[in-house]
């Protein structure tokens, strides 16, 4: 067999569920780290439309080191972890049906989108579940917050997810 007619193994797009969960780690390793947390707090202002969004990217804060060595660093980044194994879950989940027939189609941005929304409040739920009193109208009232950072950063996801193959 000739070196230049080698089998193809890696096709020119990754999965779309892949691309996605990818893009999720990027966007709670960058946003949600310490330093992005910090910067967008001092230059960002929380009145303005602009300022509103860069600090909702910050929701899924993590922290390097704990404050609090009793709950260690598990509960207090529960919430970004979460997130990342709920958003990679759901991303391989949700749209495989849909996908699979139609590659770089709407439904793979809609699928994107929808999967990072719900992770964001599944994340929020079982993490104020897990972490505080386990008082349940706490949980749903953070519930909120988590759905809304899903939706307001779920675009970023479903763009990633755009052109990927089922």
């Amino acid at each position: 067999m000739a070196l230049t007619n080698r089998p193809r193994t890696v096709r020119g797009y990754g999965t779309a569920a892949g691309t996605g969960t990818l893009a999720a780690l990027i966007l709670v390793g960058v946003c949600g780290s310490p330093w992005y947390v910090g910067w967008a707090e001092e230059h960002t202002d929380p009145n303005s439309a602009g300022g509103w969004y860069l600090r909702l990217l910050a929701w899924p804060a993590w922290r390097v080191d704990s404050a609090d060595s009793a709950h260690g660093v598990l509960a207090t980044d529960l919430r970004a972890i979460l997130l990342l194994l709920f958003a990679a879950a759901l991303l391989y989940l949700l749209p495989a049906g849909q996908v699979a027939r139609v590659q770089g189609s709407a439904s793979q941005f809609f699928s994107g989108w929808a999967a990072y929304t719900l992770a964001g409040a599944a994340a929020t739920l079982l993490a104020a579940l897990l972490t505080s009193d386990g008082s349940l109208l706490a949980a749903f009232e953070t519930t909120g917050t988590g759905a809304g950072y899903g939706f307001f950063a779920g675009w970023i996801i479903g763009l990633a997810s755009l052109g990927g193959r089922a």
